[in-house]
């Protein structure tokens, strides 16, 4: 298994050349003095010529990128960051996969997304279903429609998944005993929904403050926002969404796609969705220089997601969006999978990311 040292500070990344595995043994989450180790002394020249940029390194996190190979991928090679370190929210993994050609003398655009877990080996995910982010991806690039793009795939923490990504600012607007019973509604159902309060927003600092400059750092990528973009499906799509309009100068777009409106799984006299309508009327980001792609099937948890089409409709086009930067489709037939997901997913990715 390969390694790759990434060395990362919360507040500063520090792009390091790829060390070899024994020197991992020299290297600390506290401060330490290198001549205090005894090492062999074929590594000497190495640290030493490596003093002046560490002496300042207090308090880092070691961050090691493996590349997988015990993963079933028709395309490209996948180096996973085991439990991602973070001040935000709880540690969770971090897969990054890179296309066939992939060259650190180009750069690329990168596409954040979310449930990372479910993207591309079916034999490893819960419901043996997957995006399949990998062969879609690859066909996309060898037939020229997009631009170069690596993925990051964020994974999720089963119980703490709806409140990393229910939109917390619209959540905050519903009074205390509307949220209260929203807690409440959820120790009801099959599984329970909240195990923890919304805290999507620390969930969007992890992205955006610490992820993101990671990757930029570590990666050749283009960091500025006409090339980063979001991606995600049910509550994937909600928090895709607030992504973009709460870090517009960061996220160029989002895909959303079928996109779980309702918020939690009460359908008759929901307050949320309109919380969710008000919020994006109030804070959709500038149309010239952003696009969103929902979508929707009309089987199983979708079928409660075509009665919103006009009230979304509505909100983009009073706000300037057409064509170009918005669409909002229907798939007849599509459930609430991964199987359905995959079928369509090349539609949102040529939307955000066509290549001029």
């Amino acid at each position: 298994m390969k390694l790759k040292k990434r060395h990362y500070e919360r507040s500063e990344v520090i792009s390091l050349k790829r060390l070899p595995r024994r020197s991992l043994l020299a290297m600390t989450n506290k401060k330490m003095n290198l001549k205090q180790f005894i090492i062999p002394l074929f590594f000497i020249s190495l640290l030493l010529s490596c003093k002046e940029e560490k002496k300042s390194d207090i308090s880092k996190d070691v961050i090691i990128s493996k590349e997988l190979k015990d993963i079933n991928l028709s395309s490209g090679t996948i180096e996973r960051i085991d439990s991602f370190p973070s001040k935000f929210i709880t540690p969770r993994n971090v897969d990054v996969w890179l296309p066939d050609n992939y060259s650190e003398d180009k750069k690329y655009a990168v596409v954040y997304m979310h449930d990372g877990q479910m993207l591309f080996d079916a034999t490893k995910t819960w419901n043996k279903q997957e995006w399949k982010v990998d062969e879609i991806v690859s066909t996309l690039l060898k037939q020229k429609k997009i631009k170069d793009i690596i993925i990051v795939a964020i994974w999720n923490i089963s119980g703490m998944r709806h409140s990393d990504y229910f939109p917390q600012k619209p959540f905050e607007t519903l009074s205390k005993k509307q949220q209260d019973s929203i807690y409440a509604d959820s120790e009801r159902y099959e599984q329970k929904v909240f195990f923890n309060k919304v805290h999507s927003n620390n969930y969007l600092k992890f992205i955006v403050q610490e992820v993101k400059p990671f990757i930029d750092k570590n990666y050749p990528t283009y960091t500025n926002q006409e090339n980063t973009f979001i991606i995600g499906s049910s509550m994937g799509g909600l928090i895709s969404m607030y992504a973009v309009c709460e870090y517009p100068e960061i996220f160029g777009g989002a895909a959303c796609i079928s996109t779980h409106w309702p918020g939690t799984f009460s359908f008759k006299n929901n307050p949320i969705p309109v919380t969710f309508f008000k919020y994006m009327e109030e804070n959709l980001p500038a149309k010239e220089t952003h696009k969103f792609y929902f979508d929707y099937g009309t089987e199983t948890l979708d079928q409660h997601y075509p009665q919103y089409l006009k009230d979304i409709d509505a909100i983009f086009f009073r706000n300037g969006y057409d064509e170009k930067n918005y669409m909002n489709l229907e798939f007849e037939g599509a459930d609430h999978s991964e199987e359905s997901w995959n079928r369509r997913f090349d539609i949102p990715l040529i939307f955000l990311l066509k290549k001029d």
